[in-house]
C-alpha cells in the first residue's frame, strides 16, 4: 500500500508541474458526460456480482504542454454506479452514487499530417470517489465513504474540441464491508470496484 501511495503521490506531482508549466498557453475546460459499467469484485464466492450500466456528468479541466505531448486532465463528475449482486440465491441491486475526481496525466501523439483534426492519446492517473448514496444494503453490506482506483485509458480529441475517451478503473480500495454478525453476510466479505468508463466532452 505504501507503494500504492507513492505512485499517487508522484502523479499528483507530475500532473502539477504539467499545469503549472502550460500556464502560459490555452488551459480547455468544458462539459462531460458519459456511461460506466462496474462490477463488483468480491473476495468470497458467496457473493456474485454482474455487470450493471450507470452514468456520470460533469466538467474537465485540461492542460498540455506544447512540443513533447504531456499534459494533464483534472475532473469533477457525478457518477452512479449501479451493481447487481446474488446472495444466498437472493438478487438484490446497490445502486451508488459518488462524486469522483480524477486526474489523469495524458501522452498525445504527434501526427502531423492530421494534428488539427485529430490527435490520439493514452493516459493514467489515479481517482477518488466521495459516497453520496446510502450506506447499508439490504441487510447485506455497508458501502464504503471513499474509494480509490487507478484509471488506465486511451483517447482521442478531434477538431482541438470534442475529447472521446475510455477508461478502466481499477479499485485500490475497500469498496463495500459485509455488515457484522448476523447483520449482514458472512463475516470478512469485502469488495473492491471495477468499472469502464466512456466519456463525450467538448473543450473550450
Amino acid at each position: 500500500m505504501k507503494a500504492i501511495k507513492l505512485l499517487l503521490i508522484a502523479i499528483v506531482a507530475l500532473a502539477a508541474g504539467t499545469l503549472n508549466a502550460n500556464a502560459g498557453g490555452p488551459i480547455k475546460f468544458g462539459p462531460k458526460v458519459g456511461i460506466t459499467v462496474n462490477d463488483l469484485h468480491f473476495n468470497n464466492d458467496l457473493f456474485e456480482s454482474n455487470n450493471r450500466t450507470g452514468w456520470t456528468a460533469g466538467l474537465m479541466l485540461e492542460g498540455t504542454v506544447p512540443v513533447i505531448g504531456i499534459g494533464a486532465d483534472l475532473s469533477l463528475m457525478y457518477v452512479r454506479r449501479n451493481s447487481e449482486f446474488m446472495l444466498q440465491n437472493n438478487i438484490s441491486t446497490d445502486n451508488r452514487d459518488y462524486i469522483e475526481i480524477p486526474l489523469n496525466i495524458k501522452y498525445k501523439f504527434s501526427l502531423p499530417a492530421v494534428n488539427r483534426i485529430l490527435v490520439p492519446y493514452l493516459a493514467v492517473g489515479p481517482s477518488v470517489s466521495f459516497l453520496t448514496s446510502k450506506k447499508n444494503i439490504e441487510n447485506a453490506y455497508r458501502n464504503k465513504s471513499v474509494d480509490w482506483a487507478i484509471n488506465f485509458g486511451l483517447g482521442v480529441q478531434l477538431f482541438s474540441h470534442l475529447d472521446i475517451n475510455a477508461r478502466y478503473g481499477l479499485g485500490l480500495t475497500k469498496a463495500i464491508n459485509a455488515l457484522p454478525g448476523d447483520q449482514g453476510g458472512p463475516a470478512g466479505i469485502e469488495g473492491k470496484n471495477r468499472y469502464w468508463t466512456i466519456t463525450l466532452g467538448y473543450l473550450f
